[in-house]
């Protein structure tokens, strides 16, 4: 939006759709926040796709796979979980999706920046803790996390597996040209 705001608007739900007017209705284009609620911006698509025929968009999914598989894991847990505590950022717009779907989908959530910020009224009650983190919060944290409730003496720990992330991210080709040209 900063570099072209007056060509630029910011659509945030259904409603922003069906409000939106546009000089030219077929020259309209999309991009989405990698971090959005998958199922959110799929319904936001869906309605500027209804409004705009021949609205242009990205040739992929643009959000991002981490955060998609975070969020589908999420909303997969949350039914069999008292509480999803989420590791991560205030200011992660992913970290704090995660938490939005975990209440969404019945259990109660936080997000944490660590183990030390665990409320114990959270856990009055609580049967099944789900553990998760954003897509950029370091695995140690987690680990720490899994120890705090094994200091507490919970043996029943279990991963939940509902993604193999198997992306491969290619490096650019002048890079690889110049690798192979050293290995030579």
């Amino acid at each position: 939006m900063g570099e072209a705001p007056d060509n630029i608007v910011l659509i945030e739900n259904e409603r922003d759709v069906d409000e939106l007017e546009v000089e030219d209705p077929s020259k309209v284009a999309y991009i989405s926040q990698t971090t959005l609620s998958v199922d959110e911006t799929r319904a936001v698509i869906n309605r500027l796709r209804e409004r705009f025929p021949e609205i242009i968009g990205p040739r992929t999914d643009d959000i991002c796979y981490a955060t998609t598989n975070r969020q589908l894991a999420v909303k997969q847990m949350a039914g069999e979980c008292d509480l999803v505590l989420v590791i991560g950022s205030r200011n992660s717009s992913n970290s704090n999706r995660l938490v939005e779907v975990a209440r969404f989908h019945g259990a109660d959530s936080y997000l944490i920046d660590n183990e030390t910020q665990v409320e114990e009224e959270w856990l009055e009650g609580k049967r099944v803790v789900g553990i998760t983190s954003g897509a950029s919060a370091p695995e140690n944290l987690v680990q720490r996390l899994v120890e705090f409730f094994k200091k507490r003496g919970v043996t029943d720990i279990s991963e939940f597996h509902v993604v193999q992330e198997d992306v491969r991210f290619m490096l650019p080709k002048h890079i690889r040209k110049a690798l192979a040209g050293q290995a030579g």
